[in-house]
Formats: structure tokens, C-alpha cells, sequence
């Protein structure tokens, strides 16, 4: 089913509550932001300062901030597991908002993949009334969540234009991942191993489904002006 503006939020289905007393259901009359980040990734680190100023400049209004680990990279979930908890009392030991921890995929596929979400940091922000209200980028929150607070956003043309951009936005990304998907699955290993006549093949046939492609007319060119030149 597709997540967007207006959908029930779905359930919190995680494994571990690292920080924060668990929570089982949203409650009404408060707004909360699900936010889906990992310690890898250099944009959510950024991000979470800004998290705790929102968290404390709007608790009194009735908001709450759920962190999401769930793409964490580790061979194991303890290792996961682990591995957040020690970075989160490194990096931030006086954190005021939860996080979960998941590494068994389920939140993604209940709110990431219904939604046509791309990459992290992604934002979930879930209205009073427990509908979700906005999805995006954490840096679009000081002008979405005031409006969200009081009552404003969802009505508005300005949010019904930005998630119908966001959901184009994403599927046009989604439909290019899965034209250049094969590509490199063919590219990757001839240029590791230096076979560039394969690779030369891969990329052209790249090229034939993605013309427009700046990337691959940049491999094509160095293909063709540096690694083949000795080829005869």
C-alpha cells in the first residue's frame, strides 16, 4: 500500500529501544517525527543537532522525536546493535529524543518502501491525529513542522504540491536505479579486473537505455580516449 500525505502512520515494529522509553502506538493530540538515519551517514549525522533543538524548542507542544536505526552496517544485529549504542554515548551522550533499533528490514517495509523513499536521512512527521503529514528531508522542518504543529500544513496547497514533487522526484530516481542496476553489475567487475573491452561493452549498452546519461558518457570517453587506445 502507498505511504503518503494523509496515510495512517503505520505501527513502530523494532527490535530494541537504545534510548527513550519504548513506544507502542502514536498517541492522539501529539505530532511525532520518525526519523530514519544511520551513524554512517555523514547528511543524518549532521542532522541530529538540529533534532535536539527541535526536540526541546517544541516539547511543550506536543512533540516527540523517534530516531530510526534501521540500516545499520554490520554482519551481525548484535554487532549492529552494538556498534549504534557506542557511537550514540560517543557522539551524543545527552541525546532528548528516542531511538530504535532495527535490523531485521521491517521498518523499511512498512514505512521507507511504501513511500518510494530514496537514501536517508529520511523524516516522517505524523500529524495529531496519527496520519502521516509530510515525508522529506529533515532540513525542510523548520518551515514544515510549525505548520504541522498548528494545524495548518496538510490543508495547504504549498504541502499537496510538495509530496506530489517528492513522490515524482523519488519514482523518477527508483526507475533510473532499476535501468542502471544491470549496468554496473556488468561494469563494476571488468573494471576491477581491467578488462576494458567488456567494460566498453557494458557501458554502451548503458548508454542505450540512458543516452542522456552524463556519468556514463564520462566512462565511455575515458573507456575510449585512455584505457582503449592501445587496443588495436
Amino acid at each position: 500500500m502507498e505511504l503518503r500525505m494523509g496515510s495512517p502512520a503505520p505501527p513502530i515494529k523494532v527490535e530494541n529501544w537504545l534510548r527513550g522509553e519504548p513506544v507502542t502506538n502514536f498517541k492522539p493530540g501529539k505530532v511525532y517525527l520518525v526519523e530514519f538515519w544511520a551513524t554512517w551517514c555523514g547528511p543524518c549525522v549532521t542532522a541530529m543537532p538540529h533534532l535536539v533543538e527541535l526536540q526541546e524548542k517544541h516539547a511543550d507542544s506536543g512533540f516527540e522525536i523517534i530516531g530510526v536505526a534501521a540500516g545499520e552496517r554490520a554482519a551481525t544485529a548484535d554487532e549492529a546493535r552494538t556498534k549504534v549504542d557506542a557511537w550514540l554515548t560517543e557522539k551524543f551522550s545527552n541525546l532528548n529524543y528516542r531511538i530504535a533499533f532495527d535490523y531485521t528490514g521491517e521498518m523499511n517495509k512498512l514505512w521507507m518502501d511504501p513511500s518510494s523513499s530514496i537514501g536517508i536521512p529520511t523524516s516522517f512527521v505524523v500529524d495529531r491525529d496519527g496520519h502521516i503529514a509530510f515525508i522529506g528531508h529533515p532540513a525542510e522542518l523548520d518551515d514544515v513542522l510549525p505548520k504541522v504543529l498548528n494545524g495548518s500544513w496538510r490543508s495547504s496547497y504549498e504541502a499537496k504540491a510538495a509530496d506530489a514533487k517528492r513522490i515524482a522526484r523519488n519514482q523518477s530516481i527508483a526507475r533510473e536505479r532499476s535501468l542502471t542496476r544491470p549496468i554496473y553489475a556488468k561494469l563494476r567487475p571488468a573494471m576491477q579486473d581491467e578488462d576494458w573491452t567488456a567494460a566498453l561493452l557494458a557501458i554502451e549498452e548503458g548508454l542505450a537505455v540512458m543516452p542522456d546519461s552524463f556519468h556514463f558518457r564520462q566512462i565511455h570517453a575515458d573507456l575510449l580516449l585512455h584505457k582503449l587506445r592501445d587496443i588495436k
